[in-house]
Formats: C-alpha cells, structure tokens, sequence
C-alpha cells in the first residue's frame, strides 16, 4: 500500500493517543493551527488503552493514517514510588498495544513519545541521544523509565523487521495548559503552581518543598514542544531517537522562585532535605533538533503565566 505523505494532504487521518493530556492535547491545538482537520479522538472512557481487543478493533474501524502516542500514566517522585507496578504495567499495556495496531493496520508513520528520564542518572551533560541505554535508570523513576525503553525499542524493532517509520522522541520536563495539577501525582511546575496557590489562599507563610532544591531541570512549555512533534512528523524519519528540550536548565530552588512570583506568594520556601532529589542534572543535548530547524519560543516566564490563567480557570474554580 502507498505510505501517505504527513505535510502533503491535510486531510489524512491522525489519531493522537492521549489527546486530552498535557502533551497530547497541545499536539492536537498545533495540528489544528496548521489546518489539519481529520482526527481520530478517544477520551479514556470511551477506549481503554490497555485493551488490546479494544484498541485493535478502533484500528480496524478508523484506519488512520498517522498515530501521535501521547497516551501514558505519567507522575513525580512520589506517584513513581508509591505505584510502581501501575507504572510499567499501565504503560507497557498501551503503548505495545498502539505500536503493534499501528503495524497490523499499516499506518503510515507512528511517532512515540518517551521521557528523558530514560538516560542514565550519571549521564554526562548536557545528554547526548547517544547515551540511550548506556547505564542504570534513576531508581526513583525505574518502572517508567524501563516502559518507555521498551516503546522505544519496540519502535526499532518493528522498523527493522517490518520496514515501519515509526520514530521516537524524548521531550524533557514539560510544563503548561492542561497539565495534571493533582496534590499528589503531579510534575515539577504543575506541584509548584498548586502548592504556592494553595498557600496564598490560606494565608500560609511557608511551603516545603521536596529535596534539597539544587538539581537542575530543564523545563519546556509544552506548545513548543508539541511544535517539534509536529516538524519531526514532517521530517524526521530515522531510526535512533531525538531530543527535545530548551538547550538550558536552572535548579529546582530556581524554578520554585520563578514560579512563586508568578502565582504572587510572598512567604518562605523551605526544603525537605530527608526527601529523595531524583537524578541531579538532566540538561539534554539539542543540537539535532535545532539542526532540522526547531527551536524553543516561549520564556519561563510567559510559559508560566499561560499555565496559572490555565489553572486558575480550570482547576482553582472547581475545587
């Protein structure tokens, strides 16, 4: 069968896996902005992802042209340790499940989306692609991290026994207009804007944060992100993976300060020292993407603001 070309016809089909996350549902706005106008869309309730049958069948049905899988059980520090098994399970489940459908029912390319979690923890910076599978995960991250190996390989696999462009992408900690804001299970930015809200609604003078505050993070608004998928899509047909991130880190401390002035809270942050840090630095090599042509548009700052107005309209409201 004739492979369809992704920028020539605006009107081939696009499932994006997870469209109503962070990642996916950005993926989905830029889509759209390009004129793109042919989705194939599941909430979580319509389609459960770790149903092969189910996921199979929606293949059969829709037939799509290009898959974005952006569907995953994502967290921080804590959600990783406390629900380890849900972790690799839960994403070992879907992902096999989309990667095999998308070969079964010859999509045209399929683009995986992994986690720069998945470089060893004492990777030298800033992380070059190459560096993939050359050490041990972060232990705080492991199930994750050993899930989204095995998606990437499994891209690689299916490449070069069956000839699929499946390609993979490792975006660095994102941030942004629908992300998970939850107490408990939520990111680095994501936490920080809910804890220094919550804190200025009740008049609290202090928040603690987790850890010691000096790892760095590189932190990347998801829009921009979502901008790279899309001319990856366009262009990128390799089989090895590729980076995308600011090119730039600050220390979380940083990040917490960035974020505090944001949401306007004026009291003392403090540090939980007893509490893990998770990997120290994960700054990661851009070079290769900027070389296709992408770059990262949208400061700390406005990135941030963008996410508060979000939360506050869409979260703060409801609670």
């Amino acid at each position: 069968m004739m492979k369809k070309e992704f920028i020539a016809d605006k009107s081939v089909k696009i499932y994006i896996a997870g469209h109503r996350g962070l990642i996916g549902s950005a993926i989905h706005r830029c889509l759209v902005r390009k004129s793109y106008t042919n989705f194939i869309l599941r909430t979580r309730k319509e389609l459960d992802l770790r149903d092969t049958g189910a996921v199979n069948s929606l293949f059969e049905k829709e037939k799509p042209d290009f898959v974005f899988v952006a569907a995953a059980k994502v967290g921080g520090i804590k959600a990783n340790m406390e629900q380890p098994a849900e972790f690799i399970y839960d994403n070992l489940q879907l992902q096999t499940n989309i990667i095999h459908s998308a070969w079964k029912h010859d999509v045209s390319k399929l683009l995986f989306l992994g986690s720069a979690c998945i470089y060893p923890t004492k990777a030298e910076q800033p992380i070059k692609e190459e560096y993939f599978m050359t050490g041990p995960f972060e232990p705080t991250n492991q199930p994750y991290a050993v899930a989204k190996t095995a998606g990437i390989e499994m891209c690689r696999a299916y490449r070069k026994q069956y000839g699929c462009n499946f390609i993979s992408v490792i975006p660095n900690n994102l941030y942004g207009v629908g992300d998970n804001f939850h107490p408990e299970h939520s990111h680095l930015v994501a936490a920080l804007i809910r804890k220094f809200h919550e804190a200025v609604a009740k008049g609290e003078k202090q928040v603690m944060l987790w850890g010691t505050g000096t790892p760095r993070r590189e932190v990347l608004y998801a829009d921009d992100a979502a901008e790279a998928c899309v001319l990856l899509m366009e262009k990128y047909n390799e089989p090895d993976v590729i980076n995308i991130g600011l090119g730039e880190d600050m220390s979380v401390k940083e990040i917490a300060e960035a974020v505090r002035g944001v949401v306007g809270f004026d009291g003392e942050i403090k540090f939980d020292a007893t509490k893990p840090d998770g990997m120290m630095r994960r700054l990661l090599d851009v070079s290769k993407i900027h070389n296709i042509g992408w770059h990262a548009k949208t400061s700390l700052n406005e990135g941030l603001k963008k996410s508060y107005e979000w939360f506050l309209e869409n979260v703060a409201k409801s609670q």
